[in-house]
């Protein structure tokens, strides 16, 4: 997704399974599945799924910009795999794009026509997804999820590597629709992803293979303005992954080391800024914590 190559989602599912969902008495789509086919962005860069995302919101408001230049209003950050491994986690901390980065991007890259509206879905909300969505969707919003794909991992696959932007192109009684890749989930697995912490699990060898002969990793939790870094004890978890490798032990090992991501799961709502819809997204109330 947001950082690195996005990840495929997870489900791989093809488009004659996406067909097989659609077609509900009480479905709400913006694209049929041919015009998603025929109109969705594919990633257009490494941890770009948020610009990507960005081109088919605006292409669906009836705005056509490039990929090159959505990249360039929402300032896609990218991992420094070079580094060693303190800026390294940070990067990766970073990299991609954020739900305000999205926003202000399209606001640029339709010179002020288009505007969006972040909707928190973590901690969890009084809302059912489908419904919700597709009441913004009739009344045509364009919406973007934000989710955290080391979520809801089906068993036996790996964990992704990265959070992911989509944009949602209609749903049904229990099933989302989205772009980049064409995939179709369920509402309660598209849930889980939608409502995270903020954090972001990193393997255990992109960890290891990065650690210099010094291994100074103070700085992991000492010189960090964001105070996560500290209370989920990132020196500590590296640590105990060096402790096992010294001591070569097999059972128990720590797989992944959890950081503090920029990312905030849920779901942005865009639509033209001048018209009764921009006005009624904009003075919206927030989503009811549960």
């Amino acid at each position: 997704m947001m950082e690195g190559v996005c990840k495929q989602t997870h489900g791989g599912n093809n488009e004659e399974e996406v067909e097989e969902q659609a077609g509900a008495d009480d479905e709400v789509m913006l694209w049929s599945i041919q015009e998603a086919l025929e109109r969705q962005t594919l990633q257009i860069g490494a941890s770009a799924c948020g610009a990507t995302a960005v081109v088919d919101v605006l292409k669906a408001l009836g705005i056509d910009v490039s990929p090159e230049e959505a990249d360039r209003c929402v300032q896609t950050c990218v991992r420094r795999n070079e580094s060693p491994l303190p800026d390294y986690l940070l990067s990766r901390s970073e990299a991609g794009a954020t739900h305000a980065q999205l926003i202000r991007g399209a606001e640029e890259a339709s010179q002020g026509k288009v505007t969006g509206r972040f909707f928190h879905f973590h901690p969890r909300r009084r809302v059912k997804l489908v419904t919700w969505l597709a009441r913004w969707i009739q009344k045509g919003a364009v919406p973007v999820a934000t989710m955290n794909m080391q979520l809801a991992v089906p068993e036996g696959e790996e964990v992704p590597d990265a959070w992911h932007h989509q944009l949602i192109f209609g749903v049904t009684s229990n099933a989302v629709f989205m772009t980049n890749p064409l995939d179709v989930v369920s509402e309660g697995e598209a849930h889980q992803r939608l409502c995270s912490k903020s954090v972001l699990l990193i393997r255990r060898e992109d960890v290891l293979q990065r650690l210099t002969p010094d291994r100074c990793l103070s700085s992991l939790s000492e010189n960090q303005s964001d105070p996560r870094w500290k209370a989920l004890d990132v020196e500590g978890q590296v640590r105990q992954m060096l402790q096992e490798e010294e001591q070569q032990a097999d059972r128990c090992r720590l797989t992944h080391v959890t950081i503090p991501a920029a990312y905030s799961s849920g779901i942005t709502l865009f639509t033209l800024r001048h018209s009764e819809l921009g006005e009624e997204l904009l003075t919206a109330p927030e989503l009811a914590l549960l």
